[in-house]
C-alpha cells in the first residue's frame, strides 16, 4: 500500500469542496501537522470551526468553508526556507504580493509566511492558500 500524504490530501478535498460552493468538507486522516495548519488557516480566516472526530482509526476532520479559498496546495518536496528567502517564495506561490500565504513549518509549529518572517524565523514551505 503506498504511503498517503496527509497534507496533500486536506488541501485537494479543500479545493474540491470549494470549487463545489459546498459548505463543509470532511478530511481523513487526521494528524497533528493537519491540525496545526487547519489552526493556520482559522486564524486567517479562510476557514470557519472545525470538529476534530476520534473513530478509533485514523480520525475524521469536519472543516466549515467560508467560500475564501481561491486555490490551496502543497510545496513538495518541502523546501527549507530561510528567514530572508520569503519574497522569493512568495513571488513563485502567490499570485501577487500580499495576496494569499505560505504556510510554513518552523521551530514554534505551523504558521503563515508572514508571522515568520516577523519573528525572524526559518523553516520549511509546506503548502500556500489565497
Amino acid at each position: 500500500m503506498p504511503a498517503q500524504n496527509t497534507l496533500a490530501n486536506l488541501f485537494s478535498n479543500l479545493q474540491n469542496a470549494e470549487l463545489r460552493n459546498k459548505h463543509e468538507c470532511l478530511v481523513i486522516p487526521s494528524s497533528k501537522l493537519i491540525i496545526d495548519t487547519l489552526n493556520t488557516m482559522k486564524q486567517n480566516n479562510y476557514i470557519g470551526e472545525f470538529e476534530v472526530i476520534d473513530d478509533k482509526l485514523g480520525g475524521k476532520i469536519r472543516i466549515q468553508l467560508l467560500g475564501k479559498i481561491n486555490r490551496c496546495g502543497i510545496v513538495s518536496p518541502r523546501f527549507s526556507v530561510s528567514k530572508s528567502d520569503y519574497s522569493l517564495w512568495e513571488r513563485r506561490f502567490l499570485p501577487a504580493v500580499g495576496i494569499g500565504i505560505l504556510l510554513v513549518s518552523t521551530s514554534k509549529g505551523v504558521m503563515t509566511h508572514v508571522d515568520a518572517e516577523k519573528l525572524n524565523e526559518g523553516g520549511r514551505l509546506l503548502g500556500y492558500v489565497y
